[in-house]
Order: structure tokens, then sequence, then C-alpha cells
């Protein structure tokens, strides 16, 4: 328990500097993340059956974060980013080197390792430079509501947990905890905008509810993958917390919509 609280401890506080420190920073570090959670994903889907192109996977994950911030930073136009597709291309084509038994398979998981790992964390970037010009908040905003979340689903799932979410994929979440993850970050996210102001009230509460459910969601979808593979953790970079994946769950589906929303209102 000593163990996670440090290691816990010493992440927020990294997300938290690399997030305010300046832009370049912000942008480097979570596409960086995105990189490694990318490599996490190919790394446990490894078997016999299945072997994603490490190699081609990691250089385009890393391709595309570079271009993403390259181009959030104000250095590339919108139209480089096209530059990924080319090595999108090369992991069918080197499949057909390989002699696999089944190259689809390996193609397949190449593809979803860098769409579902890493491409999230790219939004994520995207949401420091939403309003046109790098505002820290809004990305910080999310990691606290992300976080609040978390912490009012626990508390409220152990104080008064009874009805199972989804039995059969997360058997100690509860409805009762999905509420009361909702209720807290939505009373942390009203008063963000006090403190952070960036967007009014309103859009940090949808912020909120996008996050509670699609948060939710995505910490069930990771936590399908793990019993797909038989696994416990995604891996063991973050002591008492496991690997990236399983640290960033819900950022994985609600980054992206929270994007997607922010964009369109």
């Amino acid at each position: 328990m000593k163990t996670r609280a440090i290691t816990g401890l010493f992440f927020v506080i990294v997300l938290v500097l690399a997030t305010l420190l300046n832009a370049t920073v912000f942008a480097a570090f979570f596409g960086l993340l995105g990189v490694l959670a990318a490599r996490e994903f190919f790394l446990i889907c490894k078997s016999e059956e299945v072997q994603p192109l490490l190699v081609l996977g990691l250089l385009s994950s890393a391709v595309l974060a570079g271009l993403v911030g390259a181009n959030q930073l104000g250095y590339l136009a919108n139209k480089y980013l096209w530059l990924v597709l080319p090595l999108l291309s090369f992991i069918a084509i080197a499949s057909l080197y390989l002699k696999r038994p089944k190259p689809f398979h390996d193609i397949a998981y190449t593809y979803l390792g860098i769409f579902y790992a890493c491409v999230p964390f790219l939004f994520f970037v995207g949401l420091g430079f939403i309003q046109g010009t790098f505002n820290p908040y809004i990305p910080l905003g999310f990691l606290i509501i992300l976080w609040s979340n978390d912490t009012g689903a626990y508390l409220a799932g152990r104080a008064f947990g009874k009805h199972k979410l989804f039995e059969r994929i997360s058997p100690n979440k509860t409805w009762e905890g999905f509420i009361g993850g909702i209720a807290l970050a939505v009373l942390i996210a009203l008063n963000l905008e006090q403190y952070f102001g960036s967007l009014p009230k309103w859009q940090w509460a949808t912020v909120a509810l996008i996050i509670g459910v699609f948060g939710t969601l995505g910490d069930l979808v990771e936590s399908m993958l793990k019993r797909n593979l038989g696994i416990k953790d995604s891996g063991q970079i973050l002591p008492g917390h496991g690997g990236f994946l399983d640290r960033f769950d819900g950022l994985l589906i609600a980054a992206p919509l929270v994007f997607l929303a922010l964009t369109l209102i």
C-alpha cells in the first residue's frame, strides 16, 4: 500500500508538471506516453498466434505523435499529418515477407495498438490547443475530473455498492459506484471554471459527464482486454499500479470524445 501511494503521488506530480511547464514539454511528454502505451499493447498481445509488428508499429506511433505535436505547436501544416500513411501501409506490406501462418492477425493487432493505445493520447494533446493557442488548464482539468471520477466511484462503491455494473468483466464495479463517480466528477467540474476559467460551467459539466460515462467504459474495455489475454496487469512500469494502459484506461476512450465535444460546441 505504501509503494502504491508513493508511486501514485509521484505519478500525479509528473503529469501535472508536464502539463503546466510549457507547450513543447506537454506535447512531447504525452506523445511519448502514447508511444509507450502502444509498445505495452504490442508486448501483452504477443503470442504464438499473434506477433504484432513491433518495430513498424512503434515507428508509426512515434512518427504520428511527432507530426501531431509539431502540428499543434505550429511547426507543421495539417497536410503533412498524412505523411504517416506510408508507414501504416508498410505494416501490411511487410507481412508479405514474414511468412507467418496468420498474417492478418499480426496486421490487425498492430493497427489496433496504434489506434487504441497511442492515438487517444494525441487527442489529449489536442485538448491543450483546442482554443487555438496552448492552454494547459483544459487538459489539466480533464485529468482532475478523471481522477475525481475514479475517486468518487471507489468511495461510493465501497459505501453503497450492491448492484453490479458489469460483473462478467469487472466484479468490483457497481452502479452505485458509477453514479457516485459521475456525481463527484460533475461537482468538481463545476468549480473548475472559478479557478481555471477556459470553459464556462456548462461545458466543464459536459466534459465531466463524458469522462464519467466513457472513462468508466474505457476502464471496462481495458479489463476486457486483460481478461481476453489472461493477464492481471498490462505492465509493471508503475509499482503498485500496473502499466500505462492500466493507469490511462479511462483516457483511451474519453479523450477523443471530449475533444470532439469541445470542437463541436
